[in-house]
């Protein structure tokens, strides 16, 4: 189910420690099939743990486990921000 509106961000929009929910994906491909497989399901609550320079890998923290992703498999997905992580006392 394809989602958007103003409140709607992609993966290169998010910073380390921001926690985030996939509202929806814009397409569907074997990548995303199995991204989905592996719980990045519409509804799932991710932290971002890591992002590399440019932003390419986003490395997160979903349901237990960390997963990299590059941005040809995030740029589908659509997501919210649903805060800010407590832990994280890193300044910019």
């Amino acid at each position: 189910m394809a989602l958007s509106n103003d409140r709607t961000l992609k993966f290169d929009q998010l910073k380390k420690g921001q926690l985030a929910r996939v509202v929806g994906c814009k397409e569907c491909s074997e990548e995303l099939i199995r991204l989905q497989e592996m719980g990045l399901t519409e509804g799932a609550v991710f932290q971002v743990i890591k992002v590399a320079p440019f932003g390419d890998p986003v490395e997160i923290d979903l349901r237990g486990y960390r997963l990299c992703l590059r941005k040809r498999e995030n740029c589908a997905f659509l997501l919210e921000a649903a805060g800010e992580s407590e832990g994280d006392d890193e300044k910019e």
